[in-house]
């Protein structure tokens, strides 16, 4: 997953370990506090100000990309986990430049920009959402496998099993990472 910090250094001229030395000196835990400090005596602008201020409540309490995907799959959902790693590793093998990315609802992949996403909405299936516009994609028709979605992706499949990660629906994840 990528640092949404990874430039802090540049635009801010402190790494994220320096903020936190320069806030614990403050003494200060609320957020309006911290922001106020970070934007008024260190000039940080407010959505960097915003950010290091959550990072730094949140320290001691971060989770790793692992975390955020075992809590997805829990209880009533721990069975569907094997079908969220058919359908990463059949992602991955698209190309080296997928890129997987656990949020706290879902999983986003992404090469230049988001082309599926990977949620759990209930215990008996995984609702993979397809970023397919403009793609005539075999099978879309109402009622089929592949149905019409948002506008966060075009289409989605319901996969209720890792056998159901078959060549039609490889196809189609193919297809929405070649229009990534």
């Amino acid at each position: 997953m990528s640092d949404p910090f990874q430039n802090i250094q540049e635009k801010t001229g402190r790494t994220m370990p320096e903020w936190f030395a320069v806030l614990e000196e403050t003494g200060a835990e609320k957020h309006a506090d911290l922001m106020r400090v970070l934007k008024t005596d260190y000039g940080v602008s407010h959505g960097f100000a915003n950010g290091i201020a959550l990072q730094f409540r949140a320290r001691g309490q971060m989770l790793t990309d692992d975390d955020v995907i075992d809590a997805q799959y829990v209880g009533a959902k721990a069975p569907l986990r094997p079908v969220y790693e058919a359908i990463v590793a059949a992602a991955t093998a698209l190309g080296s430049d997928v890129e997987v990315s656990p949020k706290k609802t879902g999983v986003s992949l992404r090469r230049s920009k988001q082309f599926a996403l990977i949620e759990v909405p209930s215990a008996k299936r995984i609702q993979l959402g397809l970023q397919l516009p403009g793609v005539e994609v075999p099978g879309a028709d109402v009622g089929g496998r592949l149905r019409a979605g948002t506008t966060m992706c075009s289409h989605r499949v319901d996969v209720t099993a890792a056998g159901e990660v078959d060549d039609e629906l490889v196809g189609w994840l193919r297809a929405a990472y070649e229009g990534a």
